[in-house]
């Protein structure tokens, strides 16, 4: 993008730094779970309200086994058998709570505090006597034996780190085909210090966000099918 007009300021290619200022393209603090709770996450929090707290820790238990990789075939199959929910029902909770810990666990223990994350259950309307059960697994004496989250398990490769974004509109190019189109300009900041930076056309981008969309939806599905499959 050689001579082009930006709506703020020069293209990638100028002298000054791409990043822009705090709060560009960007929110306030968001949850642990991202700027919108995994699907799974959402369904399961909003059957909490009035479930049984002794089936909920029985549930919990199972999780945590399925984290530490352990076969939980044996007890999802007691479960199954002793309560008076669905396979359906059990295969909501599991799999919510699976991803809310998964998320957690993920996230080094220096970047998310107790009460922050005591804070984003709350706003998911979990109730406060779960929220507490969830708290202990995330910052109990047990978290080493749950793997530390893919932070840990994958230290051999580099985290995201910061992600900026801003719109730009070429106002002259080599190309009239392009002149005066909006496009998306990112930036990747890595944990190793590399940044990569690219430029997709809105149409494009667009394309990015429902594909992936539709992927983290059969994600959530498959994930909450295969949990509480039992096997011969």
């Amino acid at each position: 993008m050689s001579a082009a007009g930006t709506v703020a300021g020069r293209g990638l290619k100028a002298a000054a730094p791409y990043l822009p200022p705090a709060g560009d393209g960007q929110g306030s603090r968001g949850s642990f779970l991202g700027s919108r709770p995994p699907a799974a996450v959402e369904a399961m929090a909003r059957q909490l309200r009035g479930l049984d707290k002794d089936l909920f820790r029985q549930l919990l238990k199972v999780v945590v086994s399925a984290l530490q990789g352990q076969d939980c075939r044996e007890a999802t199959r007691r479960l199954v058998d002793s309560t008076p929910l669905s396979e359906a029902q059990l295969g909501v909770f599991s799999a919510g709570m699976y991803a809310l810990l998964r998320e957690a666990l993920r996230l080094p223990p220096a970047a998310l505090k107790p009460d922050v994350f005591r804070e984003d259950l709350r706003q998911l309307q979990v109730p406060e006597e779960f929220v507490a059960d969830f708290a202990s697994v995330v910052f109990g004496g047990r978290r080493p034996e749950l793997g530390g989250g893919a932070g840990e398990r994958g230290s051999g490769r580099p985290t995201l780190e910061a992600f900026r974004w801003r719109v730009d509109v070429a106002i002259s190019t080599s190309s009239l085909a392009r002149s005066l189109q909006p496009s998306v300009l990112m930036q990747l900041k890595l944990s190793d210090g590399r940044a990569h930076r690219f430029e997709v056309p809105v149409a494009k981008f667009q394309e990015l966000r429902y594909n992936v969309a539709l992927i983290l939806k059969e994600m959530n599905e498959l994930e909450k099918r295969c949990l509480l499959r039992l096997q011969d």
